[in-house]
């Protein structure tokens, strides 16, 4: 039986897509859309599945001990590559237990305040977090997600203490942003643009080294005064590490076509998101080359999780 299970051909039965996070983040929004556009391609439904908690690990832990048959798939990100040296212990190597497919997007950070809020600029927060120590907080998608990691770097680079308040996910951290229980945010530019777009959050700084296409007119954290700052969330997708090299394979080839599409591209453009669709071999090395980085990152600012 094992035999012929092995022998059938790829995919078999419905493919799902594990999501780190609540519905309404990027990393949703990004597996919804491959989604839709995978399942005519390979004649199976694609089913994505939310999985939040413990700052994306959660999920991660899922997929790496699912069956290695390309049947369960993982949204992963660079949160994932903080996650292994934030976290003390982790039930999964992220380098060692996962197949990289592809680099679906890399979509900018911005710092956003509710427009209640007094603040102008970059410079503004920072005089006022620096009479109030610890007590201007921000909120993350979870402790070890790049949010967090940004905040501390901000912290260490502006001279200021602020309180970090992990969330599940962008939806819920929006919700408090905007009823003023938590003061900013280092979020993604996806899930915050329709309040900015709508005037109920103000943007200070993307943190990136270049500024938004979807936001122009906002400076970097650099142009801000913060120069040692240059931070952006790429979000991919991997399978359990034993998974067949052809069904990897397959799975490169048929979402980067979708990913270089027109129609693909300019959805990604319009949610402030640059599309990728890299080889199997470049997201083995960004992945290996940012753990590295960030490593360094997390000693320096002392971030730790039980």
């Amino acid at each position: 039986m094992a035999g012929v299970c092995a022998a059938q051909p790829w995919p078999a039965k419905p493919v799902t897509i594990v999501v780190p996070f609540p519905a309404g983040g990027t990393t949703d929004v990004l597996a919804r859309a491959v989604a839709t556009k995978l399942s005519p391609v390979i004649g199976q439904s694609v089913i994505v599945d939310n999985r939040p908690g413990a700052g994306s690990t959660l999920g991660a832990a899922l997929v790496a001990k699912a069956a290695p048959d390309g049947h369960t798939l993982l949204m992963g990100a660079v949160h994932h590559t903080i996650a292994t040296s934030v976290y003390k212990k982790l039930p999964y190597d992220f380098q060692k237990d996962f197949a990289p497919i592809t680099t679906v997007a890399i979509v900018p950070n911005v710092l956003v305040v509710s427009s209640a809020k007094p603040y102008k600029a970059v410079a503004d927060l920072v005089a006022d977090a620096k009479t109030k120590p610890e007590k201007l907080s921000y909120g993350s998608n979870g402790s070890g997600t790049a949010q967090h990691l940004i905040g501390t770097q901000f912290q260490m680079a502006s001279g200021t203490a602020l309180l970090h308040v992990p969330y599940k996910g962008s939806a819920p951290l929006a919700t408090d942003l905007l009823g003023g229980q938590v003061d900013m945010s280092f979020d993604t530019i996806t899930p915050v643009l329709p309040f900015i777009r709508d005037g109920k959050l103000k943007p200070l700084a993307v943190t990136t080294a270049k500024r938004s296409s979807v936001l122009p007119d906002v400076p970097t954290m650099q142009e801000a005064g913060i120069s040692s700052l240059a931070i952006g969330t790429w979000f991919g997708l991997l399978a359990p590490a034993a998974t067949p090299a052809t069904v990897t394979a397959r799975l490169n080839a048929e979402i980067v076509r979708i990913i270089n599409t027109p129609e693909f591209r300019k959805q990604m453009m319009d949610i402030g998101a640059e599309p990728v669709g890299n080889s199997q071999a470049d997201m083995v090395r960004q992945i290996r080359e940012e753990t590295e980085k960030f490593a360094g990152l997390v000693k320096a600012g002392k971030v730790t999780v039980e």
